[in-house]
């Protein structure tokens, strides 16, 4: 039998707040990680026997929550800097006044804009990422359900890979999703560069690079044939497929008729993920459930967009698995997982008018080990667990004060937020303190953003 390796970090005295099998808090607790990996879980005092590397790290935990680092199961963080516009505007609104922003910019503004984003989503507690990779193809807006390409520009490969670089340099955990784009590009030249994108994420480090995935792209699809090239490269890369789907009461005929691309292609299966799902009928929703696809949940920008609320308590008596994402910054405009759980959280119950709808603990799971399993990570992510990675938040609840904790998940949960959060560590390392990121880069991003922009947002802002 393999002795293990001597711990370099020991956290002791914590108020643990454990995910499974339902998410609580466990007392006095002590845990052990080796190389960024957590190795071995306790109560209590540590054991005299527990084998430490010299000059291994005691973390002291005493009277706060220590807490696995949050998951977001659909995000867009290159839009970090394209914040406050389309603030009255539905989807494809929002997206025509949004995506304007960055039409001419070039692989360095990207690049810049992503790690601005991926930073801030660290920064604010969120360890690993479902991350969209803004196509190549410039935005085009929606009319009946189709793309208007007349304008259409493509960037140079460069404009994704330097997204994929971004998030590297932030030290976040990610799957990087890709579009096909082969509706402007031609079916070879998209099956080709995604492929090439597919093997660039998984050169990388995958400590941090955990995969890549296809970028579903029915919605904004010209023909069915586009359903069945995303199950040809889910089998052939053997990758997972998150698409953004009935998301908008907009064009919801057209909508509709595309989940029926999806069916027809084989493609929603325990594979697939509805990014949104807010207008699904309870046929599909019933398909969903049966089928064994996943659902992404993005509260805060179904609100700020006015897309309606999400029946997460059907899906959660129905078992499908759920995961809340942080969305797009411009659209969620704070990066919070504390304020996605509680919108989520509220305005399911007053949608329904039931206070048992849905739980503190499902938004806490769906926001951590939920997030992993929409994403195909949850043996690596989401949860402090022997094997797992070490990625977790230190939050007290006295500094600012909360109060006595009589109910402690659910005062993590209600009544906890940024401010509490002291650290956030990832594979054990501190990658935030107090508010501030450790990583070298961290001001220089927001100098990059601030320089690159500035000038654009004061014409915006003069008309």
């Amino acid at each position: 039998m393999t002795t293990p390796a001597p711990a370099d970090l020991v956290v002791e005295h914590a108020m643990l707040v454990a995910i499974e099998p339902t998410p609580h808090v466990v007392d006095d607790a002590w845990f052990a990680v080796t190389d960024g990996v957590v190795t071995a879980i306790g109560t209590g005092d540590v054991p005299d026997d527990l084998r430490t590397a010299p000059g291994a790290e005691r973390l002291d935990a005493t009277g706060s929550f220590v807490a696995p680092g949050f998951v977001s199961s659909h995000s867009h963080t290159f839009t970090s800097g394209s914040r406050g516009r389309g603030t009255d505007e539905r989807l494809y609104g929002w997206a025509a006044a949004m995506y304007g922003l960055t039409r001419d910019a070039s692989p360095e503004d990207v690049y810049w804009c992503t790690l601005h984003g991926t930073f801030d989503h660290v920064r604010n507690g969120t360890t690993s990422v479902f991350d969209f990779t803004d196509q190549r193809v410039t935005f085009a807006p929606m009319v009946d359900g189709r793309r208007q390409r007349d304008a259409d520009s493509v960037r140079p490969v460069e404009w994704l890979t330097r997204q994929l670089d971004a998030r590297m340099d932030s030290g976040i955990r990610f799957v990087g999703a890709l579009q096909i784009e082969q509706d402007a590009l031609g079916e070879d030249e998209g099956v080709r560069t995604f492929g090439e994108l597919v093997a660039d994420v998984r050169s990388r480090d995958r400590r941090f690079a955990l995969d890549a995935a296809v970028y579903g792209a029915v919605q904004w699809a010209d023909d069915p044939s586009s359903a069945r090239l995303e199950a040809r490269m889910m089998s052939e890369h053997g990758l997972r497929n998150h698409a953004h789907m009935l998301e908008t009461p907009d064009q919801l005929t057209e909508q509709l008729a595309k989940v029926a691309w999806y069916r027809d292609a084989g493609v929603i299966g325990p594979d697939f993920t509805f990014g949104h799902f807010v207008q699904a009928t309870p046929a599909i929703v019933a398909e969903a459930a049966e089928a064994g696809a996943a659902v992404s949940w993005q509260p805060a920008a179904n609100g700020r967009l006015a897309s309606g609320v999400l029946d997460v308590a059907e899906l959660l008596r129905r078992g499908v698995t759920l995961g809340l994402g942080l969305d797009d910054q411009a659209c969620s405009d704070i990066a919070n997982p504390w304020q996605n759980m509680r919108l989520g959280l509220f305005g399911v119950r007053a949608d329904q008018r039931d206070p048992a709808a849905v739980r503190p603990a499902d938004v806490l799971r769906a926001q951590t080990l939920g997030a992993a399993e929409t994403m195909g990570v949850a043996d690596r992510v989401g949860s402090i667990e022997v094997g797992k990675y070490a990625d977790f938040l230190v939050v007290d609840p006295r500094r600012p004060d909360i109060g006595p904790l009589w109910s402690p998940l659910e005062n993590y949960v209600l009544s906890c937020d940024l401010p509490n959060v002291r650290e956030v560590r990832v594979g054990g390392a501190v990658v935030a303190s107090g508010g501030a990121l450790t990583s070298p880069l961290a001001d220089r991003a927001v100098d990059e953003l601030h320089a690159r922009f500035d000038d654009a947002a004061a014409a915006v802002r003069r008309g």
